[in-house]
């Protein structure tokens, strides 16, 4: 398992993120969400999935379920019939966003985490 991050938590459902930051969730996972959720139990005891998401000031985790991952995927026009980020898109928001270019190294999650018990809003 990862070190604890020092980074502030953020967890939050997807349609409620800065445009911005959906854009660089796009080009961490250009072949949608469903695969990389993690699971965790919540202060409240409940286990939850979420997508893990970091950029150099906060760690996200990005609220949904199997199936709002698909839904996202498949209601949004950047992405393909096949669930994959469109070429012109995808070279659209890497000119955007260039600063994230080199930070697409994959962090390692149990699916059975229990981290992340830290719930910000």
């Amino acid at each position: 398992m990862n070190a604890p991050s020092s980074k502030p938590r953020v967890i939050k459902d997807f349609d409620k993120l800065d445009l911005k930051i959906q854009e660089q969730i796009k080009l961490e996972y250009p072949e949608g969400f469903e695969d990389n959720l993690i699971y965790f139990t919540n202060k409240d005891g409940k286990r939850v999935s979420a997508l893990p998401f970091e950029t150099e000031e906060k760690y996200y985790l990005v609220r949904m379920t199997v199936e709002e991952a698909q839904q996202i995927i498949e209601d949004d026009e950047d992405y393909d019939e096949e669930g994959n980020l469109k070429d012109e898109i995808k070279e659209e928001y890497e000119e955007k966003h260039t600063d994230i270019e080199g930070e697409e190294e994959p962090t390692e999650y149990d699916t059975a985490d229990e981290e992340g018990e830290d719930d910000e809003d």
